[in-house]
């Protein structure tokens, strides 16, 4: 059973994701802001925009008190080491130190499957120790256990790859004969779509037995090969070459057993399903290839 309405939530970071969440949020009743260092103008369907830069504590002044639950989310500007330190470890300490604390009755981080490595064909869930291969996993680690270690009741939802609209470039790399996908070496893959991502944060937020930890993601974790032969069919595309499996992007299959048990049920279990409402939507408009381009170039 869910918490009452009228709860008063910060979004820290509130990007594509933080936003479809908002949204929920705000028709469920509750007060939402929402902390991003350019916000709109307007303030958009009833949601309270505050200016802010994660990395620069400074920038946090003024923050609304009697806030309940909090979620922390940004979207790093830079894929580097240090980059991924100002803002998920240092940023959220930072945060934490600006806010009125009083009334906090949770905090949910999100988090990545990165914090996982090489499982081969074996299943993960909760309770498989991470192991992450890039500086990436290891920093969202780092934070994810320094707020363990806090007073404040807190949640860890590890989200797997996100698609959805405005989330396609894939399918652009697939038209564009510049994807390639392991073959000889079946590598899964794992999904969930951002309006589920985005549903399962808003559950967590408001649980009130909420658990540490979550993994975020389908009902159905798919060989890699399988998954982009599909979407080279919906997209009209050459089926991909052969080639090495993602970097730093080790082969497991995902468990979503543990966030099942809480009440959440996706509206799509499978990304196979998933892409293809997607692109019925008409929300993919194929990118056309650079003139002068080659394929093996752009590979």
């Amino acid at each position: 059973m869910l918490a009452t309405t009228g709860e008063r939530v910060l979004l820290a970071g509130c990007g594509d994701v933080g936003l479809r969440a908002a949204r929920r949020l705000r028709a469920q009743g509750h007060t939402v802001f929402a902390l991003r260092r350019r916000p709109p103008a307007d303030a958009r369907e009833g949601i309270a925009w505050l200016a802010g830069d994660l990395a620069e504590p400074a920038s946090l002044a003024g923050l609304p008190e009697g806030i309940r639950r909090l979620v922390y989310l940004p979207a790093p500007d830079a894929r580097d080491h240090a980059t991924y330190r100002a803002v998920f470890l240092h940023g959220l300490r930072g945060l934490l130190m600006r806010l009125d604390t009083t009334a906090l009755r949770r905090v949910l981080l999100v988090s990545s499957s990165a914090v996982y490595g090489e499982h081969g064909e074996d299943w993960v869930d909760e309770d498989t120790p991470p192991d992450p291969p890039g500086f990436n996993g290891a920093v969202l680690l780092e934070a994810e256990r320094w707020l363990a270690a806090q007073p404040w009741p807190s949640t860890v939802l590890r989200l797997a790859g996100l698609y959805g609209p405005g989330r396609l470039q894939l399918l652009d790399r697939l038209r564009l004969g510049t994807a390639a996908v392991p073959r000889e070496r079946r590598h899964w893959a794992n999904r969930i779509h951002v309006d589920d991502a985005a549903a399962a944060i808003a559950h967590l937020l408001l649980l009130p037995d909420a658990q540490g930890l979550y993994l975020g993601v389908d009902d159905t974790p798919l060989p890699l090969d399988v998954l982009y032969d599909h979407l080279a069919r919906l997209a009209g595309a050459p089926v991909p070459p052969a080639g090495p499996a993602p970097a730093g992007v080790g082969s497991k299959r995902l468990s979503n057993a543990r966030l099942r048990a809480s009440g959440f049920t996706p509206r799509w279990p499978d990304a196979l399903a998933g892409y293809a409402a997607v692109l019925a939507g008409g929300s993919w408009t194929p990118r056309r290839r650079a003139r002068g381009t080659s394929r093996a170039r752009d590979r």
